[in-house]
């Protein structure tokens, strides 16, 4: 029986150093990993904010096109402001590449922030 207990006792301290080292270095890893998932979270809401433009029209086309259209009928023109389109933006439709971009964005900011969360779970347990 001695040397049973003898066994466990040494397993026991070479589990927890074992143990007490994994967390140490594991927990490292986490804030590191949490980290990184933070600045690259940063920099693609920042690429988000910056091709967010890029996905609707410019309202200064609007704003030219109608005063296009005041200027013929103060010009008494009516026939060309009434085949004048009073808002371009009904015409208008984003690139298929600005769209590839922005999903490609949120894509990175969606799987920055699930690793972020996944961190933080880890952290609490």
């Amino acid at each position: 029986k001695d040397n049973r207990s003898s066994f466990w006792g040494i397993y026991k301290r070479v589990a927890t150093e074992y143990d007490d080292q994994f967390l140490v270095r594991y927990d490292s890893d986490m804030s590191d990993i949490l980290l990184i998932s933070g600045l690259l979270s940063a920099a693609s809401m920042s690429f988000i904010v910056t091709m967010e433009s890029n996905l609707s029209p410019d309202p200064s086309d609007t704003t030219n096109a109608l005063l296009a259209q005041l200027v013929q009928i103060g010009l008494g023109n009516l026939t060309a402001a009434g085949s004048m389109h009073a808002d371009p933006a009904s015409t208008w439709s984003p690139t298929v590449l600005a769209v590839r971009i922005q999903m490609f964005a949120y894509t990175s900011l969606s799987m920055s922030l699930l690793a972020a969360f996944g961190v933080i779970l880890g952290k609490q347990w």
